[in-house]
């Protein structure tokens, strides 16, 4: 059975499934240098990268289309080469609590001149599919909780099993852009003019997926928050304007029922945030936020605990996280830690990254019931080929070779195979770095045109994370917060958050994937199991599709792709480095 699921809005992707297993997930921000959150405007997208893997549109058993806003249904305006066409889809919710896997069928999916059926699941179904099918729970045959937090929904709570997925809870009425929200009233993304709030066309595939409201707002904030520290007289006035305007007892009481307009709910949240700020004036923003964030993540772990009790005629106590606030580490930490669970999973892709792969999983387990899905984080698109720049110059370079150059303070972009899935890069599609000076983060923040308080990651031996972080358990894909053990932030201090976070990323040691080779010789040279790991892309754009682009970005100097090292020429990296001083970039101090 070959299953190809597509979503076409935001975070626009293609993914297939044969007979069970992940063949491959395209997301179009990851080809062609695409800015981030891409759409799919056209579907010969669907053509190239089904012939790009040796398939053919008429080898395809089933299209899957991700559903999208509207009530009853949506749709989408796109192309088919130089064609318009509308296709009609399956709405953002479920029509009721056990109608989650209830497909809305269409017709003209045009594709190669020929039009095919196709079905389209609710959006928030293909959230719980691919969360629920990737996890460890689905491989063991185990039940779950699964709860979905996006940008347009309140949090939702579903159970999951073999027998089927129903929806049985809402834990509070406030929708996923809440966080987003905050930033929008304080801090250094603050508008003061309303208009700039308001909510794109429903449905329209416009970039951001949510009209004016920036999708990277909420992961900048989570690193912003590391400049203030709580304050509990803020926390508590959060506490005491949720319950005047949302909690039960408010005319917003009958929440469960989910979200009627989106907009109103934005209009709740911005009156909610206004009448904050005229008895917050006086206080410093960061302060602020990193307070709300406290008041959020106290609130989530509370009314999950209610729901629980609410609900505890279910036996399960594993708990799958979903929808774009599944990409914040603290609150995933704060559930994990709370003791309502036996165990968290979060895909690499809990945002809508993860839709086309939801789409598909929809359609495979409307089948043949939920059941495991064979994956693996590295399924994205491949390297394309690509003429490098004359500057250049090429040499075999072996893992001992490259941790040497690392080791002397030089960062290097590192290409690898196939990219990883998801929003955050994991080996694949990495700039690499010492750990070792103070003044690589700030480095590599300016020549990637970040804030400087954004964090940069460590990527570190599985087995050695729990000596240097707290607690170092196993996280392949930065999903949950760990704090540097005191002892290493002054060895390590490039990947130190300025409250003494990491948003880490660990590696088996015998793993096939060559940074991890290369993870085994840094440390065997200097005795530190970590590397700095922070996306190799442009400012604002996907992962580098290709050398050639890494190399034409020019502002690191060393590239390493599949066992070559591209090293940029003398005079080529003088120019680079007067460009960069422009900018006020300045690299570490550097050993010939």
């Amino acid at each position: 059975m070959r299953i190809c699921g597509i979503k076409l809005t935001h975070d626009g992707a293609i993914a297939l499934i044969e007979d069970g297993q992940l063949i491959f997930c395209i997301e179009q921000e990851k080809r062609n240098n695409n800015r981030r959150y891409q759409t799919i405007g056209n579907l010969d997208a669907v053509v190239t990268a089904l012939a790009e893997h040796g398939r053919d549109v008429r080898e395809i058993d089933q299209f899957v289309v991700d559903g999208w806003l509207g009530q009853v249904e949506c749709q989408y305006h796109v192309l088919s080469g130089t064609t318009p066409t509308t296709l009609k889809g399956a709405p953002y919710l479920e029509h009721h609590s056990e109608g989650l896997l209830t497909s809305c069928d269409g017709f003209g999916l045009r594709l190669e001149g020929r039009d095919y059926p196709y079905k389209s699941y609710p959006h928030i179904a293909g959230h719980v599919a691919a969360a629920y099918c990737t996890s460890p729970f689905a491989r063991a045959g185990q039940p779950a909780f699964c709860l979905v937090w996006d940008g347009g929904t309140f949090p939702r709570l579903y159970h999951v099993e073999r027998g089927g997925t129903r929806f049985i809870d809402c834990l509070f009425p406030i929708i996923g852009h809440v966080y987003a929200a905050a930033g929008l009233h304080f801090g250094p993304y603050k508008r003061a003019n309303r208009a700039n709030w308001d909510l794109g066309e429903p449905g329209k595939l416009d970039p951001g997926g949510a009209g004016k409201l920036d999708l990277g707002i909420a992961g900048k904030l989570m690193a912003y928050i590391g400049l203030g520290s709580v304050n509990e007289n803020i926390v508590s006035v959060f506490e005491e304007l949720y319950e005047q305007r949302f909690a039960a007892g408010t005319k917003r009481a009958s929440y469960r029922t989910d979200i009627k307009s989106m907009e109103a709910e934005l209009a709740a949240i911005h009156d909610f945030f206004d009448a904050s700020a005229r008895r917050l004036k006086a206080k410093a923003p960061e302060v602020v936020l990193a307070s709300f964030h406290c008041f959020l993540e106290r609130l989530v772990v509370r009314e999950m605990a209610s729901a629980l009790q609410r609900h505890s005629s279910f036996a399960a106590r594993n708990l799958c996280i979903a929808g774009g606030c599944g990409l914040n580490i603290k609150w995933n930490s704060a559930l994990r830690t709370a003791g309502l669970f036996d165990a968290v999973w979060v895909p690499p892709f809990p945002n809508d990254s993860g839709s086309a792969i939801g789409a598909a999983c929809c359609a495979m387990v409307a089948d043949g019931g939920l059941a495991p899905l064979q994956w693996s984080v590295y399924s994205g698109p491949a390297l394309q080929g690509s003429d490098v720049p004359p500057e250049w110059d090429a040499a075999p370079c072996g893992m001992h070779e490259l941790a040497t150059i690392l080791a002397n303070d030089k960062p290097v972009i590192f290409l690898a195979g196939r990219a990883e899935l998801g929003p955050r890069s994991l080996g694949s599609r990495s700039i690499l770095a010492a750990p070792t000076s103070p003044r690589m983060k700030d480095y590599l923040n300016d020549i990637k045109q970040r804030e400087h308080f954004r964090p940069v990651a460590p990527i570190c031996l599985e087995d050695r994370a729990p000596d240097i972080f707290s607690p170092g358990t196993p996280d392949p894909y930065m999903l949950f917060d760990h704090q540097t053990r005191a002892e290493w932030r002054d060895k390590i201090p490039a990947v130190v958050h300025l409250d003494g976070s990491a948003r880490l990323q660990t590696i088996c040691r015998t793993s096939q994937h060559k940074v991890a080779e290369l993870l085994v010789a840094y440390e065997a040279l200097t005795g530190i199991p970590l590397l700095c790991n922070t996306s190799a892309n442009q400012h604002g754009r996907g992962f580098f599709p290709h050398l050639a682009a890494a190399c034409k970005w020019g502002r690191v100097a060393h590239v390493w792709c599949d066992g070559m090292l591209w090293t940029k020429t003398p005079q080529a990296s003088i120019g680079a480095v007067r460009g960069s001083a422009k900018t006020g970039a300045a690299p570490p101090q550097q050993s010939a």
